[in-house]
């Protein structure tokens, strides 16, 4: 046991956190090529924590299990709806617990292990930021490829091809645009690199709109909003809070002049918002808007007869086909899309008393560092919140990932840590 010791020590065992940790980072980028490798970096986060726990007999955060067991809830919530399903929907249950086995080994990993030193979270978010500016990198250089077809498909509800998925590509964006205006802040980076980071925002911010995704924009904005009430009512910054004030005008501005892809989705969504208004779900079955919306009502009539538990999530779209026909009966089933809100979504599936379970075992930990100073934890918990009310986020790989790994990650710099490091611990 002495030579295991001297061997698993928990400086090497961070280094292997480090590792996995970066698996998962670049592995949301490069799914698509290489699927498993976000699959790798949270197994090999939670056999990190294993390996720690049985070598020094001892869970690390274990005064914390209330935070991390609220995230446990979540995996619990969809393990207890095998009692709410057909036998026929088994299969579809058991591959629902394989996708939400990151509630399970992030959340295992990172309540066992000590939290990473600050340097070892500054790295991890400093690598977000390059895979991201590299992922914009691609997507535009698409773009430029193919500027006509693409900027005429953004007049039919579509998007310019990225990777991953446009929509939690432009959250991720985000993410990175907010790490890096709070690293910048708290003069977390070398100066040397300081005209690089501030010259990443600006880029970041352009592509984000040159992307033209609502769900990233409103997150961008609605952080950006924040940060003005922070300057104002906190720092007392108000000159800083008024340029920040003025950039967040002038960007859409200038956007729709230099733009065509944000352009054409303004006008898009003027369009799509018609088609809401239509009683003729034919007419706005190819609108993104519209869609959701019928979805919306579709989700609403299925919770309607099952208040209190729901249908069950491996149910749940056989339940939405028979109110989309009753609902919208000149629909072919080729339209029918499951309720693009995750609130919804759950509401249909769990009930009721499964959305509370879900609410509160996600946003606790939000709860328990309202007095700590977690910038990005909030960050995240905004994108989440905002995000849920136009996506399934939960229901992909890609998206679980996102979620559950970046609120462990920014949930690591509140925890506890002995660190001589004078630089800031991103939180």
């Amino acid at each position: 046991m002495a030579s295991i010791n001297l061997t698993l020590t928990l400086a090497r065992l961070h280094r292997a956190a480090l590792f996995f940790c970066g698996c998962v980072i670049v592995g949301i980028f490069i799914a698509n090529w290489f699927r498993v490798l976000p699959s790798i970096g949270m197994a090999g986060i939670a056999l990190t924590g294993l390996v720690y726990a049985a070598v020094y007999r001892r869970v690390a955060n274990w005064r914390l299990w209330p935070v991390f067991g609220s995230l446990f809830l979540v995996f619990l919530l969809h393990l207890f709806q095998g009692f709410n399903t057909e036998a026929a929907h088994m299969g579809d249950y058991s591959r629902d617990m394989v996708l939400q086995l990151p509630f399970l080994a992030l959340v295992l990993g990172f309540w066992l292990l000590p939290a990473l030193p600050s340097r070892y979270l500054r790295w991890l978010w400093l690598l977000l930021i390059g895979m991201t500016v590299l992922a914009a990198a691609g997507a535009t250089t698409n773009y430029l490829l193919h500027v006509r077809e693409i900027n005429e498909s953004y007049l039919h509800s579509k998007v310019m091809p990225t990777e991953p998925d446009h929509i939690r590509f432009s959250l991720i964006v985000t993410l990175a645009i907010a790490a890096s205006a709070l690293l910048l802040a708290h003069d977390a980076v070398r100066p040397a690199w300081r005209r690089w980071v501030i010259g990443v925002i600006v880029v970041l911010a352009l592509f984000l709109h040159l992307l033209a995704v609502r769900s990233g924009e409103m997150t961008f904005y609605a952080l950006g909003g924040l940060a003005i009430v922070w300057l104002v009512l906190r720092k007392r910054q108000w000159k800083q809070a008024g340029a920040l004030a003025a950039g967040l005008v002038l960007l859409p501005v200038f956007s729709f002049v230099v733009f065509p892809t944000f352009r054409n989705k303004v006008y898009n969504t003027q369009e799509d918002v018609g088609k809401v208004k239509q009683t003729n779900s034919a007419e706005g079955k190819n609108f993104s808007i519209a869609a959701r919306v019928y979805s919306y009502k579709a989700a609403l009539a299925v919770w309607s007869d099952n208040k209190l538990v729901g249908v069950g999530k491996p149910d749940l779209e056989g339940e939405m086909a028979k109110c989309y026909a009753k609902l919208y009966p000149e629909m072919g089933p080729e339209f029918y899309i499951q309720p693009h809100n995750q609130y919804l979504y759950n509401l249909a599936a769990y009930g009721a008393l499964g959305l509370l379970v879900f609410c509160t075992g996600l946003f606790y930990p939000a709860w328990w560092a309202r007095r700590k100073h977690a910038p990005l934890l909030l960050a995240q918990y905004v994108s989440i919140a905002l995000s849920f009310l136009v996506e399934y986020t939960l229901e992909t790989q890609i998206g679980l990932a996102f979620v559950v790994f970046f609120l462990l990650l920014a949930l690591q710099g509140s925890l506890p840590y002995e660190d001589e490091d004078q630089a800031w611990r991103p939180a």
